[in-house]
């Protein structure tokens, strides 16, 4: 109910409800945001990015869904345009297939926190890191992931399935290196 009428605030342009809007959803967004970016300053530009577009198109929010939803895709669209506009991260996005690690479909036993499986995540180039996050944790199908992307389906296949192998290959190091610690090795 709270986030209904601080959208209706919002629609007639009342800046008092938009920081309110934005006080309560930029924490969440900002993860969504660190999840497509290198490091917390771009993901904060993203950020403020896609709370401007919000509020410029808040009108288009049609309230048969909720307004959660809707707000993180446009962050996760303006993550993407943020990554095409910036040249460090435009030249990642479509990584060649020229000497990759081969693709496993091996599934080690998780054992880390939350936290060192998202610096794993962050860790992949940042073509990888798209896609999967887009699949993975986004819910995207291919065929939409491939769209967004400008990218052939078959790319973003195989762009998933080398991001898995590498996350496999580097929760396996994760844990050896947290084994070792805790055997005192």
């Amino acid at each position: 109910m709270y986030t209904d009428l601080l959208i209706k605030k919002c629609l007639k342009n009342e800046r008092a409800a938009q920081a309110k809007l934005y006080q309560l959803y930029a924490p969440a967004m900002l993860g969504v945001c660190y999840r497509y970016s290198k490091n917390k300053e771009d993901a904060e530009d993203i950020l403020q990015e896609a709370f401007i577009k919000v509020f410029r198109n808040i009108q288009q929010f049609q309230q048969n869904g909720p307004f959660e939803a809707w707000l993180r895709r446009i962050m996760v669209n303006t993550a993407i345009s943020y990554l095409r506009k910036h040249s460090r991260y435009r030249n990642e996005l479509q990584v060649e297939e020229i000497g990759l690690h081969p693709i496993s479909s091996e599934n080690p036993e998780i054992n880390l926190d939350i936290k060192d499986l998202i610096e794993c995540i962050r860790a992949l180039p940042t073509g990888y890191q798209t896609v999967f996050n887009l699949f993975a944790i986004e819910g995207f199908e291919h065929q939409e992931i491939a769209e967004l992307l400008q990218m052939n389906i078959n790319t973003v296949r195989s762009q998933y399935s080398r991001a898995r192998a590498l996350l496999i290959t580097a929760i396996k190091q994760q844990e050896i290196t947290i084994q070792s610690k805790s055997y005192g090795g």
